[in-house]
């Protein structure tokens, strides 16, 4: 029995290698035949400490985007890494997270639909291909982004709900749909870029610790370029974070990297 077991463990772990070298070849196929259209962005943050929709997740941390769009259809792979490694021996108490977004733009409409695989189950954790929606650490979330044809009032609203995964009741029988909903307003003031935003959370949530309707990401964010030579500049950004509902404050200082 043992080692049917072994041999079904290998033979599921053969599926997913081979599942992850055909996405990427899919991938690759796609770029040699639309190159002109394929744009890619590569780039990392390095901030003083990571808050995650108004709640604070770890410390100082690095976190890199690699993405790749194709007309209006994005995959974007966003993670989050503290320095800490294994706190506490083997064990996985560090942060560790990996989104993977899928998004499609409606220009003429100002919507954007995306669906996300975001997993933060710490270092050292593994069985990231745990897809089992009883057992499963990943959070899978659906949102719809709306920006206001405005051009003088660039105003954005996205609603974020987690469908499946790991954001279950006390049982862990049943899903949780915990929600999120951000309004983003950006503008300048003179060389610096700014950018207020909003965030609520509607109804009943454990995963924002929320028993109800309540605010919990009131944040001002500014972003800055400095000139270091004329083809190459240095953005970095500050942004001082409320939390009303957990009645606590935070402050992030981060500096960007990228081509």
């Amino acid at each position: 029995m043992k080692k049917k077991q072994l041999i079904d463990k290998e033979g599921a772990s053969l599926i997913r290698a081979l599942i992850i070298i055909s996405i990427i070849g899919l991938l690759a196929m796609i770029t040699n035949k639309a190159s002109a259209q394929v744009r890619f962005n590569v780039q990392g943050d390095l901030v003083s400490s990571y808050v995650w929709r108004g709640m604070y997740q770890t410390g100082a941390s690095i976190q890199p985007t690699l993405s790749f769009s194709v007309e209006n259809l994005s995959l974007t792979a966003w993670g989050s890494t503290d320095f800490d490694g294994y706190r506490n021996g083997n064990i996985p108490s560090a942060n560790k997270e990996l989104d993977l977004t899928l998004a499609y733009t409606f220009p003429k409409l100002g919507l954007t639909v995306s669906v996300a695989d975001m997993w933060w189950a710490g270092q050292g954790a593994g069985k990231y291909f745990d897809f089992n929606n009883k057992t499963t650490a990943h959070h899978f979330e659906a949102s719809l982004a709306y920006v206001l044809p405005v051009e003088k009032f660039p105003l954005s609203i996205a609603w974020y709900t987690m469908f499946a995964g790991m954001d279950k009741n006390e049982k862990g029988d049943k899903n949780n749909y915990s929600s999120y909903v951000e309004l983003n307003y950006p503008f300048s003031v003179k060389s610096v870029d700014l950018n207020v935003t909003c965030g609520i959370v509607p109804y009943k949530a454990p995963q924002y610790y929320t028993n109800g309707f309540a605010v919990t990401n009131v944040a001002l964010k500014g972003s800055y370029a400095i000139k270091i030579t004329d083809s190459f500049s240095l953005p970095i950004f500050s942004q001082v974070i409320w939390n009303p509902r957990m009645e606590d404050a935070h402050i992030v200082f981060g500096i960007t990297l990228k081509p």
